[in-house]
């Protein structure tokens, strides 16, 4: 079975939260939310699919000051409160760019007010401007998520820990009376963040949209990879896809692909809350999503 998510970046949280609301309705798997925490005025940084297919989504610059910001676990705790059923996920959550325990923190919460909904979506981040306004060096990123993805699953685990890392020195500490489980997905297309997603990842995301075919090389990289390791436990690849109807969705679905992710501005888009959900709707109804 073919599961369909929604991602969102550039929305504001109210418009997040009724999106969430009738895609929760309709019968969305998901939404997965973006994020950056400023717009860093005239920045030179650029997106590692700047140029690409797998970016064409969007037009000009990712951040500017007319993209609308917001803090994906203030709307993911409004979504959880107004849903039952729609899974949340950051896709992605810059996770180096915070202390890896106050993260733990919001994310136990969150996935307890849900009921277990959480999908937490990290990625190392590329905008480096970024990464100097918060006096975090922006060399530091990967071997600072790697480690922050440690410290979380020990923070989840609901037991007393300590770690020493090259970043971080804690404990010992308890961040929670009870275990916690969080699938982590890692993004990311090159040849690094995919062995990155293989090696600590219980999943993996595409970053941009790449085609149908690009797709299926990058699943059966990461799939090829973790063989490499070893590794047997579930894992999901989550793809995200430019499709209108069912049918184009099928051909992911006939080559394995199954977690399949939408951009929600290309199907949520109309003058008023209800035009929106009308293009929504037909969308859902289009795509083969089973309403809730």
């Amino acid at each position: 079975m073919t599961s369909l998510g929604l991602c969102a970046f550039g929305m504001t949280g109210p418009d997040l939260l009724e999106l969430a609301r009738s895609a929760d309705q309709f019968g969305f798997d998901a939404l997965w939310l973006g994020e950056h925490i400023f717009h860093p005025l005239g920045y030179g940084s650029d997106h590692p699919t700047d140029g690409t297919q797998a970016h064409s989504h969007h037009v000009g610059p990712i951040v500017d000051t007319a993209t609308e910001l917001t803090d994906p676990w203030t709307v993911h705790a409004a979504i959880a409160a107004s849903t039952s059923r729609i899974k949340l996920g950051t896709a992605v959550y810059l996770a180096p760019l915070r202390h890896p325990l106050l993260t733990a923190r919001t994310t136990i919460t969150v996935q307890e007010l849900s009921g277990g909904r959480v999908l937490l979506g990290v990625g190392t981040g590329w905008l480096e401007e970024e990464f100097t306004a918060l006096g975090v060096p922006y060399k530091t990123r990967v071997s600072r998520t790697e480690e922050c993805i440690e410290v979380l699953r020990a923070a989840w685990s609901g037991e007393p820990f300590a770690h020493k890392g090259k970043h971080f020195d804690i404990g010992p500490v308890q961040v929670h009376s009870r275990k916690v489980d969080i699938p982590v997905i890692l993004g990311g297309n090159g040849p690094k963040a995919m062995d990155r997603a293989a090696r600590l990842g219980n999943g993996w995301f595409t970053s941009g949209t790449p085609s149908f075919e690009g797709s299926l090389e990058l699943v059966t990289e990461v799939t090829r990879i973790r063989e490499t390791y070893g590794k047997t436990d579930d894992f999901d690849c989550y793809v995200r896809v430019d499709a209108t109807k069912e049918s184009q969705l099928q051909r992911y679905h006939d080559h394995g692909m199954t977690n399949l992710v939408v951009w929600a501005d290309s199907i949520w888009k109309g003058e008023s809350v209800e035009e929106k959900r009308a293009n929504l709707e037909k969308a859902a109804d289009d795509l083969g999503v089973r309403s809730a």
